[in-house]
């Protein structure tokens, strides 16, 4: 009766709102089609692949790569430096655009508050590419970064070739590229929130700090706590793209991950099984961790994703 029930509703609710399942039809494909249906080939993971053979007429291994990779020596290396760079990012680069958000939301000339927003979005837009060859460019022995270093004395070096400076460079430039981008969420936050109630604050006597404690940062807390879930579902993901861009073999120990990884050892060294494994592997710690952040929320806030 519940199945027939909830056929009946959706008969009905889809010929009342049909262009909006238009609309939302072709996400659904390219999920399943780029996201959903690649699953299948975790399997790999598990197996002795060869391409001629295919996935099912490979070898089964059962835990033989995951076994191997927490054996190996880059296993340490490449897990402390996921963690490093994701926490310091999450440390520095998470509470950015809030504070940006917030800063822009005290600005009261619109003109001017229309300009700081355009430049501070602009960064998201810049190719990847581009991105890692201006951060090349100014911490090249000859570039802007050094001029200031010598003016001041210090002596002429390529920063991206010490390894204990690749990650304040790799944090500082991906606060620089998203914070601006960040703070749309929360400034859509702060304009939902209802002006009466800093009018009421400003009648007790509050000043504007006393009233972003008590008003603002309160109003906003479930969006910045959904917020901080998304991110701890990613706290192992760094993207291999800008990290091959910017890496070379003199800072492997702080700067090589496990997506780098699994792009060397999976697309340079066609070794798909392992680079599946391990894959695999941060994929789960990445599920693992949202779960956590999740259930960790709802028991001490009452706000959660599900």
């Amino acid at each position: 009766m519940k199945t027939k029930s909830f056929r009946l509703r959706f008969k009905k609710d889809l010929q009342q709102n049909w262009t909006l399942y238009l609309l939302i039809f072709p996400v659904i494909i390219y999920y399943f089609i780029f996201h959903y249906r690649p699953m299948g080939g975790a399997i790999i993971a598990f197996k002795d692949y060869v391409p001629k053979k295919g996935i099912w007429g490979s070898n089964w291994v059962g835990f033989k790569h995951f076994i191997n990779f927490f054996k190996s020596n880059f296993f340490f290396r490449i897990f402390k430096n996921t963690v490093v760079i994701n926490v310091s990012t999450l440390i520095f680069g998470f509470p950015a655009p809030i504070i940006l958000a917030l800063l822009i939301n005290e600005i009261k000339r619109k003109n001017f508050k229309k300009t700081v927003q355009t430049i501070t979005y602009l960064p998201h837009f810049i190719s990847l590419v581009v991105v890692a060859g201006v951060i090349k460019d100014f911490t090249a022995d000859y570039g802007i970064i050094n001029d200031i270093i010598a003016f001041f004395g210090g002596e002429r070096r390529t920063l991206l070739n010490f390894p204990h400076l690749f990650v304040p460079i790799y944090v500082i430039s991906d606060i620089w590229q998203g914070v601006g981008w960040g703070s749309i969420i929360y400034l859509a936050a702060l304009s939902s929130i209802d002006p009466a109630l800093y009018e009421a604050a400003e009648i007790d006597g509050a000043g504007r700090w006393k009233q972003t404690l008590a008003i603002t940062i309160p109003s906003i807390l479930p969006t910045i706590v959904i917020m901080l879930i998304l991110r701890m579902g990613s706290i192992f993901n760094v993207g291999y793209e800008k990290i091959i861009l910017l890496y070379n073999p003199l800072i492997y120990e702080t700067s090589d991950v496990i997506s780098s990884f699994v792009y060397r050892r999976g697309l340079l060294e066609a070794n798909y099984s392992f680079s599946t494994a391990v894959g695999l592997f941060n994929s789960v710690l990445n599920f693992s961790m949202l779960l956590i952040a999740n259930s960790i929320s709802r028991k001490v806030n009452e706000t959660s994703l599900w």
